[in-house]
């Protein structure tokens, strides 16, 4: 018999010693969590070989505005040829926006069109893959020490510098970075 966490709009901070490289001081997003698995995209991890102005002009998506540097991010290790936006909800797709915990989840061309326009959501992160659980895989890894799991907040996903989303997740907890440890005790 297994817990059944409400995990959804949630985020999923990697414990040390997870073994997955991948998900390595990850923060994840959770889009979707139901009895059939889940699927999250990772909020920290930018893709430093990926442009995202290059991205649009592949697309042929004409680009009206300046872009800054807007990052692309490695969303996680399933389907990387994929795209998705997460975004405030100031801009929602009239084709499909999936809202969770306050944020928009989009998939579709158009919101990079709009983006592309300087139209789009006031805040977005674009990126290529994402996470994917099966069944009870993410909660037993929970269950393992892999994850710990807060609120998200606008702040923590758009907001706070990459290289500090980690910790300031941790923070939420009151939880000191510097005294997590790659093993789980048990009493």
């Amino acid at each position: 018999m297994s817990l059944r966490l409400e995990l959804e709009g949630k985020l999923l901070i990697a414990m040390p010693g997870m073994g997955d490289p991948r998900f390595q001081h990850s923060v994840v997003f959770l889009c979707a969590h139901s009895d059939e698995g889940a699927m999250g995209m990772i909020i920290n991890k930018p893709a430093n070989d990926v442009n995202f102005k290059e991205i649009l002009e592949q697309l042929s998506i004409k680009v009206t505005t300046d872009m800054g540097r807007q990052h692309v991010y490695f969303g996680g290790p399933v389907e990387v040829a994929r795209g998705f936006v997460l975004h405030t909800l100031d801009y929602t797709s009239h084709l499909h926006t999936l809202r969770v915990a306050g944020i928009g989840m989009t998939a579709t061309q158009d919101v990079l069109e709009e983006i592309g326009k300087g139209t789009g959501p006031a805040q977005a992160i674009m990126a290529l893959g994402y996470a994917g659980w099966g069944p009870n895989q993410l909660e037993n890894e929970i269950a393992s020490n892999g994850w710990l799991t807060c609120d998200c907040s606008h702040e923590l996903i758009f907001d706070i510098p990459n290289a500090e989303k980690w910790g300031a997740a941790l923070s939420t907890l009151g939880v000191d970075p510097m005294t997590l440890s790659a093993t789980a005790g048990r009493a």
